[in-house]
Order: structure tokens, then C-alpha cells, then sequence
């Protein structure tokens, strides 16, 4: 009985019912929206950069990290990437041989990062061979190709079939020249990486060093990405004598980004379910100072105060909930529009490449926020109630009939 006389209730002023219950969805819908831009842009960040060179899990000698030295390469390394192969839930893997260098065309010398790669087997972990734009990835059969970034082929003027000499230490710690043309360039989202990283083959690398195949890091993707903790220590139990070490431990900061904006989002839509807890104790109280004869006359009935708390409590979840799933159909529909279609922000395209997102959007939100936030609206409403009843309890009946 008290749930639907409180139903109806809701609705006796419609006009000031739709009004709260519009603020409510509207407000909702907007943080929604905003939280799945946030959350969708820092999802591109984390991806991109896996996709783009850092992979799931990573593998290197336990030292390397301290000494990026090129001696300082994985004990058995063909024998350690054949295991990696093994392993239950992994989808590819990618063995890099890390050379610290210089890079040098007639014009200008940089440092840079040689990455020896099997393009094959890199294909199927990172997607760099996507965004080569001019050239193309490792396809001709010529000798010493080469793949560079956008931006060092500006800063060394180069373009494709250009000659750009390499200069690194050899395992004897002699410097060692190799003459490559460039085959292919690429543009990520980061001018950073394009600025400092080249591609070459192994098989180059190891015929300029005269040495058996050496790998210094070994990059893994996984088939799920909720898996990648848990491969990651099987990983760590097979390879103890490794450093064997998964996105999050290898870029600390990242996953800190990620967990802060997760963060938030909650504390974004809790700030904007404050701000309506305030309209709809307001709205209540309208209500209540409207009623004070009818909730006399029921009291002086008979009707007991706790039964009269209750029914107001009840008018506002239902005032709350109303507005609140108006809210939520909003934003799944327009979140749902936009995950398929993305947001093109290729207008701030410079300002993503120094943030390391893509220039495609494509805003998301987990499940879980849309269950959090329904609690959320029962309890904010629970709340917003509580002065609103507790003065409609304590009227005196008499009072309330003679003087409204």
C-alpha cells in the first residue's frame, strides 16, 4: 500500500516531479558521458602503447634494466622464446635485439634506439608495420632496410631510399658501422618514439656483428587482457633467473594514470550526485510544506509516524531512481553510439601525439559504474530524505490542520 500511494504521490505535482527528475537525468547522463570520454581516452593511451612497442609481458636479463648494454642479453635466448611459445593463453611472441646508437645521414646525427626484429613475428605483436606511411615494412629483399619514425627522418632529412649510416659498440665494445637505406617511415601518436627508434632486421644485425642470434628483450601479447597477471607469473616461476615483468610493472606511471582516472570517474559522478542531493532534499521539502495539512490530517487518523517516514523515503527513491535510470539509458545509448562510431579529434592531433593517445576516441564504461551508481542513487536518496521526513514526523496534528 505505501508503495504505490508513494508512487503516486511522485506524480500528484507532475510538473516539479519532471523537473527534478530531468536535473537528475541529465545531470547523470552528462557525467556518464564525460567519465567514458576520460576513461575511453586513457583505454587509448594504455593501448596504443602496448600495441605500439611495450606489449603485455616483457622479458630481459635481470641486470638490464641497470645496464643497457648490448653483452647484456638474454642467456639462451632462442631456447627461452620456444618456451614462451608454450605457454597456455599466450597469443604471440617477439624477440628484440636493443642496440644504443647514432644515426647519421650528410646532413645531421641523432641517438637513437636500433630494434633488431623478426618483422614477422613482431607483426604479430606490435602494430608499428600499420603505421608505416610512406615506404613500406621490411618487404624488399634489399640489403640492410631500414624503418625509421617520422619525426628523425625530419630531423635527419630523410626520405625514402635515403642512405643513413648506424653506429653502435659490437660484443667487443668496437665501434661498429652499417650503411642502411631507409625502406620504410612510420608516425605513431608519439613523436617521441618516431624521434628516437629504428627498425632493422636480425638477420642484419647479426651478419654486421658476426655472432649467433641474441636477444635482449622478449615481448609478449597475450589472448585476453584480463589473463596478462596471470601469465605473467607463470612466466616468473618458469623463468626465475629473468626479469620477467608485465605492462603495469614495466611502466609504473602508466598504470598509475590509468587506476587515478578510474578513480576519478567515481569521484566525478559522486561530486554531481552531491550537487542533485541538494535539488532533491529541496524538492522534497517543497513537497512536505505543501502537504503539512494532509500528513496532519493522517497522523491525527491514526497513521503512525514511522509509516509517514517511510512513505517520503519511499517518494524520493522513486523520484531519484526515475531521474537516475532516465540518466543511465541516456548515457548507454549515446556511450554505445560512440564506442562503434568513435569521436575524430584529429583537430588536437598534435596535442594527443605528445600525450601518446590516438586521434580516434572511443568512449567506454565498465559495467560495474552503471551498478555503483544505481547504489549510489539509493543511498544519495536515502539521504536527501531524511530532513524532509523527519519534519514531517514531528508536526503536531492540530497544528498542522488549523494552521495550513
Amino acid at each position: 500500500m505505501l508503495l504505490s500511494l508513494a508512487w503516486r504521490n511522485v506524480w500528484r505535482n507532475h510538473k516539479r516531479s519532471m523537473i527534478i527528475v530531468l536535473s537528475i537525468a541529465f545531470g547523470l547522463w552528462g557525467g556518464l558521458f564525460s567519465d567514458a570520454i576520460m576513461l575511453g581516452m586513457m583505454d587509448s593511451v594504455v593501448e596504443t602503447a602496448i600495441k605500439r612497442d611495450l606489449a603485455h609481458i616483457q622479458i630481459h636479463k635481470v641486470d638490464y634494466s641497470k645496464e643497457k648494454n648490448i653483452n647484456n642479453y638474454i642467456p639462451d635466448g632462442e631456447k627461452v622464446l620456444l618456451q614462451c611459445k608454450e605457454i597456455p593463453g599466450v597469443a604471440a611472441v617477439s624477440a628484440r635485439t636493443l642496440i644504443e646508437g647514432m644515426a647519421a645521414s650528410p646532413s645531421s646525427s641523432f641517438g637513437v634506439r636500433i630494434i633488431g626484429i623478426d618483422p614477422a613475428a613482431a607483426r604479430r605483436v606490435t602494430n608499428i608495420y600499420s603505421s608505416v606511411q610512406e615506404g613500406s615494412y621490411f618487404e624488399s629483399d634489399k640489403r640492410n632496410p631500414i624503418v625509421i619514425g617520422k619525426k628523425l627522418a625530419e630531423r635527419l632529412n630523410l626520405k625514402i631510399h635515403s642512405k643513413v649510416i648506424l653506429s653502435f659498440q659490437d660484443l667487443q665494445g668496437n665501434i661498429t658501422y652499417i650503411a642502411c637505406r631507409v625502406s620504410g617511415i612510420f608516425k605513431t601518436s608519439s613523436s617521441q618514439f618516431d624521434g628516437m627508434n629504428v627498425y632493422l632486421r636480425q638477420k642484419d644485425i647479426f651478419r654486421i656483428l658476426d655472432s649467433p642470434p641474441i636477444f635482449h628483450e622478449i615481448a609478449i601479447r597475450v589472448e585476453s587482457t584480463q589473463q596478462f597477471k596471470s601469465i605473467a607469473r607463470k612466466l616468473k616461476e618458469r623463468f626465475a633467473l629473468l626479469d620477467v615483468k608485465d605492462w603495469q610493472e614495466i611502466a609504473p606511471e602508466l598504470a598509475y594514470l590509468s587506476d587515478m582516472t578510474i578513480t576519478y570517474s567515481y569521484v566525478f559522478v559522486a561530486i554531481i550526485l552531491l550537487a542533485l542531493l541538494f535539488g532533491i532534499t529541496n524538492t522534497m521539502l517543497m513537497s512536505v510544506v505543501d502537504r503539512i495539512r494532509e500528513f496532519g490530517v493522517l497522523i491525527a487518523i491514526g497513521m503512525k509516524k514511522t509509516r509517514v517516514f517511510i512513505m517520503i523515503i519511499l517518494e524520493t527513491i522513486f523520484l531519484s531512481l526515475t531521474g537516475g535510470l532516465l540518466g543511465i539509458l541516456l548515457g548507454v545509448a549515446s556511450i554505445s553510439v560512440f564506442a562503434h562510431t568513435g569521436i575524430d579529434l584529429s583537430a588536437i592531433a598534435y596535442s594527443l601525439e605528445s600525450f601518446g593517445a590516438s586521434t580516434m576516441l572511443y568512449p567506454y564504461l565498465p559495467v560495474a559504474m552503471y551498478v555503483i551508481l544505481t547504489v549510489m542513487i539509493i543511498i544519495a536518496a536515502n539521504i536527501a530524505a531524511l530532513f524532509p521526513a523527519w519534519k514531517a514526523t514531528h508536526l503536531v496534528p492540530s497544528e498542522a490542520i488549523r494552521s495550513y
